[in-house]
């Protein structure tokens, strides 16, 4: 009696599953609409530029059918290249002066005769912090130049979520997902379970 409940069982099992397939394509179909938005092309697709991220996908899809966008776009990058061979120019001379009084006070030490060796280390001390006075205002302004190179960094990418949120509420609002095929699919995993529970 057991052998033959449980051949019922694992038959009732094989036609559920079998009921499952031929019904999967409708129930995915039916699980969104058809509607799509401007971009949920690249959505959908899931082609990730940039380390994989949605918010720049989604915007350079914006930037291919706006001029505007497409200038800023430039105007940032060339910005920010010319930032880049500006500080590389003006750190590798201050660093190359920073690595020459290193260099120069550390072969200081290694002189033996005390006399000689401070009156070196006070020209050395000297040609140091002329450099530093007359490097400062470059110093500060190199500061400056960072820093707006950092806020310009963070307000592009506050401007990129701003201009793509709308988009990915669009792909939302045109892809609402339904209930009625996962209710269904709970009902069947549930009839399954009502009859595991009453095997002996």
């Amino acid at each position: 009696m057991k052998k033959i409940l449980f051949a019922s069982i694992l038959a009732l099992s094989f036609l559920s599953c079998r009921e499952n397939k031929s019904q999967q394509v409708p129930a995915i179909e039916n699980a969104v609409d058809n509607a799509e938005s401007s971009v949920s092309s690249s959505i959908r697709k899931n082609t990730y530029s940039r380390d994989g991220n949605l918010v720049h996908e989604i915007y350079q899809e914006l930037i291919k059918n706006d001029k505007a966008l497409q200038d800023l776009d430039k105007r940032i990058t060339v910005i920010n290249q010319e930032t880049e061979d500006a500080m590389t120019e003006y750190d590798d001379v201050i660093q190359k002066s920073e690595t020459y009084y290193n260099d120069a006070k550390a072969l200081s030490n290694s002189v033996t005769d005390s006399v000689t060796k401070k009156q070196i280390e006070k020209e050395i001390k000297a040609s140091s912090g002329k450099y530093d006075i007359k490097t400062q205002t470059i110093r500060d302004l190199i500061v400056k130049i960072k820093a707006n190179r950092t806020t310009v960094h963070d307000q592009y990418l506050v401007f990129k979520i701003r201009k793509t949120l709308p988009e990915i509420e669009k792909y939302q609002n045109a892809h609402p997902l339904k209930t009625d095929s996962l209710n269904q699919f709970i009902n069947k995993q549930n009839q399954l379970l009502e009859e595991l529970k009453k095997l002996k």
